[in-house]
């Protein structure tokens, strides 16, 4: 028999079903609540609000679990390859040989964008930020390519994995547009993160220097920024997605939501407040000070999280990564020992840890992008390559919900009751 929960209201009773996942998470199914009983779930900010059941991402805030289909993201980083782990998100398992190398193929394939679309970065604004590119490319792809049929596996397929592949090569041509540069097509000789740093960084004139180091390391953090459950983006993916508008329409939505300072743009974020530090003087003191002050619109980015209450796994392995990184290139970078002193001090300090504000992925991302030579305009562009896979097995998931249907939340209305119209020159 199904645990249920008793809501009384007005003296009359409700029981509301609980629905348990298979890591004992436990809900209340308010779904039918307004057609019983005449009222709403108001939850501001969706702060605990279960908006599907998925079998995508797990993730444990208060213990600092995250795990990929099941998989621990730490063996998943430590062992695998981003393509493979792309895989395991929009098909469910891990690929066989024979299903990587099918997989590898079709992403070679579909690697060139149509070269129509080649026109189109021409006519952006000189120093257009790459975001607002990708977006727009991403979008326009439903334009050079079929609407896929959702029923048949094939087209499902072929089109997740060639928004995989040219969303990758779109990045690159952004890149490209934004320091002025001829674009470099992909080659089919490299790896998924190699093909995208060779197409980022070498030109006619001065070839890309592929370091096995610096490949391991954005496959690291692509791996790491995969999918994290029903994030602002995800969940921007899934409501657009449920519109039934075509899957590229849904990417472009969830780059535009990436895009915040809030979700994706925090690394960016990061970075420049670690400028402003060392620019002056490199008081992190004074800078844990106003961060703690209300009145003070200063906001101390990189630490804290909505969902976990401890260190952030994906934290913990980029700022490791960030350190072969630095042994790789022998970068000498001033903010990292400002970062240090930074994380040192937080938590140590009653006043960050009684809040959980522990260092999150985002902290140390900016740090290890700017180390492998990637520039600050650029971090939320690798941000939503990784994501990817995130965001197409979301939209896969939904669109395969028995229970799918168009999401429309509700709201509690606090303007103005009914009134009329005066015509204008009675206004006065």
């Amino acid at each position: 028999m199904q645990d249920m929960a008793r809501l009384h209201l007005n003296g009359s009773v409700y029981d509301l079903p609980i629905v348990e996942g298979t890591e004992h998470e436990r809900a209340v199914d308010i779904s039918n609540l307004r057609s019983q009983a005449g009222v709403v779930a108001l939850d501001c900010g969706y702060r605990n609000t279960g908006s599907c059941r998925s079998a995508v991402t797990f993730v444990d805030g208060d213990r600092g679990v995250l795990r990929y289909r099941g998989y621990p993201v730490e063996e998943l980083a430590a062992e695998s390859r981003f393509i493979e782990v792309a895989y395991l998100l929009v098909h469910g398992s891990l690929p066989s040989v024979d299903e990587h190398d099918r997989f590898s193929v079709l992403l070679n394939r579909h690697a060139l964008v149509h070269e129509d679309m080649r026109h189109f970065f021409g006519h952006y604004p000189e120093h257009a930020h790459p975001m607002a590119i990708l977006s727009a490319m991403v979008v326009s792809l439903s334009t050079f390519y079929p609407e896929l049929n959702t029923d048949i596996p094939e087209e499902i397929d072929t089109t997740t994995t060639r928004l995989l592949s040219k969303m990758r090569t779109l990045a690159a041509f952004s890149y490209k547009k934004s320091v002025g540069e001829p674009v470099v097509y992909p080659r089919h000789d490299l790896r998924y993160c190699e093909n995208l740093l060779n197409m980022m960084f070498s030109s006619s004139v001065n070839p890309y220097e592929l370091r096995p180091e610096i490949a391991r390391a954005l496959n690291v953090l692509l791996i790491l920024h995969a999918d994290h459950e029903q994030n602002c983006s995800s969940s921007a993916v899934r409501l657009v997605g449920s519109a039934k508008v075509n899957l590229y329409a849904a990417v472009s939505a969830g780059i535009c939501a990436l895009w915040g300072p809030l979700h994706g743009g925090a690394n960016q974020e990061v970075i420049e407040m670690l400028e402003r530090i060392h620019a002056g003087g490199g008081s992190v003191e004074k800078c844990l000070e106003r961060a703690k002050r209300k009145d003070d619109p200063f906001r101390l980015y990189g630490f804290g999280h909505r969902v976990y209450k401890s260190y952030d796994p994906r934290a913990r392995i980029i700022k490791e990564t960030y350190r072969d990184v630095l042994a790789a290139t022998q970068v000498n970078d001033p903010l990292l020992d400002i970062a240090l002193e930074l994380e040192e001090r937080a938590l140590a300090d009653d006043y960050f840890v009684a809040r959980n504000l522990y260092p999150n992925v985002d902290f140390y991302s900016g740090l290890t992008y700017r180390a492998m030579g990637i520039p600050t305009n650029m971090f939320t562009v690798m941000f939503a390559l990784g994501r990817l896979p995130g965001w197409i097995a979301q939209w896969k998931e939904a669109m395969e919900d028995p229970d799918f249907s168009i999401q429309r939340p509700r709201q509690i209305y606090v303007g103005p009751t009914e009134r009329h119209y005066v015509p204008l020159a009675a206004r006065g």
